[in-house]
């Protein structure tokens, strides 16, 4: 007997494409890859979401980030993050362990609405602190948003309490400037990286 046919009403749902882990893995941005002695940094791909959404529900690691505790919302900002570099250009690289090939954290350059100037942003996944690691991370990205971006300023905002990236801050060079209210974190401070030109 031959099978019934089967009409466009009653046919099964084509396979969804793009779920984390799933499909073919087309780049999702147009983010060029960096390179250190000890890190890559790329644009994110879809494997990189579950670490990021890991990070971002923890409350206690994602304080002076955004701590964003529902998953959904989570996977939100991770694609966020994918459209900021499609409508700017830059975005938040996935900072790839070369010694392990994981993904230890984000770094980059980060403007969305209601940011008052580009910022250079970073983020260390639990287990990777204390090795210099965002040190590394935010020299090169900030190497590259000077060099190939050719901006010629950038800030870093952080919340008063967060002094672990205040003293990162400081050992790249920046200088408190000011503090204003940031409509997603509330009180933040403004801090001021040195130019292009201080660095050459």
């Amino acid at each position: 007997m031959s099978a019934p046919a089967t009409s466009p009403r009653n046919a099964p749902p084509p396979p969804v494409r793009g779920r984390v882990g799933e499909g073919e893995q087309a780049p999702l941005t147009p983010a060029p890859r960096l390179e250190t002695d000890r890190l890559i940094l790329r644009g994110p791909e879809r494997p990189d979401a579950e670490p990021l959404i890991a990070f971002l529900r923890d409350p206690v690691r994602s304080r002076g980030f955004g701590h964003i505790p529902l998953r959904g919302d989570a996977w939100r900002w991770f694609a966020l993050n994918v459209g900021h570099w499609h409508i700017h250009g830059f975005g938040y690289f996935t900072v790839e362990d070369r010694a392990t090939g994981g993904p230890a954290g984000i770094c980059g350059i980060w403007f969305p609405e209601t940011w008052p100037e580009p910022e250079l942003g970073w983020v260390v996944f639990n287990g990777f602190e204390g090795r210099s690691i965002a040190f590394e991370a935010a020299s090169r990205a900030r190497r590259w948003a000077y060099d190939d971006l050719g901006l010629t300023t950038l800030t870093s905002n952080i919340v008063p309490s967060n002094t672990r990236s205040k003293r990162l801050a400081t050992r790249l060079g920046a200088v408190y400037e000011r503090s204003y209210h940031n409509e997603q974190m509330g009180e933040d401070e403004l801090w001021r990286h040195p130019g292009p030109e201080a660095l050459a």
